[in-house]
C-alpha cells in the first residue's frame, strides 16, 4: 500500500493517508524524548524496534479479544493501521511503583502493589499531561462512562496478558501507558504503541533497565534496553 500524504508527526512517529480512507500507514522514527518532550535525542534502531515489538503485542492481544488498530507491517518501521480519532486520555497502568508515581506520593522505586494501579491522564504535553479522574472526563466530555468502562476493562485485561506474555523471557512489567481510539464506527481499539519507548521492562532477577528510563534518567548504553528486549522476545 503506498503512502500519499503527511498527515500527522509525532515525537515517535509519522502517520501518512493512503488510497483507503479508513487505513493510515504508521512510520516508526529514531528519534527519542523524554520529560514530555524536554529532552530530546536519537536512539539508532529504536524504530524498527517499536514497530516489531508494538505489532507482536497488538497480534497476541487480538487473539485474546483485545480488538487493536494493528493490520499489516509493511517495512522494518512502517505499519498499516486502523484509522482512528484517538481519545485524549493516557491510561497508565502499575504493578510496581516507579517514575512519577514514586515522586508523587513518596512511594519506594520497585514496591509491589497488591492490585494494578490505575490512572488517567490528559493527553496534552502543553499542560504537562495532568491527571484527572473519571468525573473529569465526564465532565469534559471526552469520553461516555460507558467508553470509560469499556477502556478501563481492556486496559485491565491487557495488564494480565502482558505480564503472562513477558515472563516467558524474564522481562518483568513495572507499568506501562496505553492510548485508544474511536473507528468511524464509533468503536473502541486499542491504539498507539506498546514498546520500550511506553513501558517500563525490567530483568525478572537483576531488575535492570530494558526500557527508555536508560534515556530518560542518562544511563550508560541507553540502546541496550530496546535491543536486549527486541533479542529476547524475538530473537528466540
Amino acid at each position: 500500500m503506498e503512502k500519499l500524504k503527511q498527515i500527522y508527526e509525532g515525537k515517535a512517529k509519522k502517520v501518512y493517508s493512503t488510497k483507503d480512507e479508513n487505513l493510515v500507514i504508521v512510520s516508526y522514527k529514531d528519534q527519542a524524548t523524554a520529560l514530555n518532550g524536554k529532552k530530546v535525542g536519537t536512539i539508532k534502531g529504536k524504530g524498527k524496534i517499536n514497530n516489531k515489538l508494538t505489532n507482536h503485542f497488538m497480534k497476541i492481544l487480538e487473539k485474546e479479544g483485545i480488538p487493536t488498530q494493528f493490520v499489516e507491517e509493511i517495512s522494518e518501521t512502517e505499519t498499516i493501521v486502523k484509522k482512528v480519532e484517538i481519545i485524549p486520555l493516557e491510561v497508565i497502568i502499575r504493578n510496581f511503583a516507579a517514575g512519577s508515581f514514586s515522586k508523587r506520593y513518596g512511594v519506594k522505586e520497585g514496591t509491589k502493589f497488591e492490585n494494578p494501579c490505575f490512572e488517567f491522564s490528559l493527553k496534552d504535553d502543553s499542560l504537562n499531561d495532568p491527571l484527572i479522574n473519571c468525573s473529569h472526563v465526564l465532565a469534559l466530555k471526552i469520553a461516555t462512562k460507558e467508553e470509560l468502562n469499556t477502556i478501563k476493562n481492556y486496559s485491565f485485561k491487557i495488564n494480565e496478558i502482558l505480564k503472562e506474555h513477558l515472563l516467558q523471557y524474564n522481562i518483568k512489567l513495572i507499568d506501562f501507558k496505553l492510548e485508544f481510539g474511536k473507528t468511524k464506527e464509533g468503536k473502541i481499539i486499542l491504539a498507539d504503541e506498546i514498546s520500550p519507548d511506553t513501558c517500563r521492562f525490567r530483568d525478572e532477577k537483576t531488575n535492570e533497565v530494558l526500557d527508555k528510563d536508560r534515556f530518560r534518567k542518562d544511563m550508560l548504553n541507553e540502546n541496550y534496553g530496546y535491543e536486549e528486549t527486541y533479542s529476547r522476545i524475538l530473537k528466540n
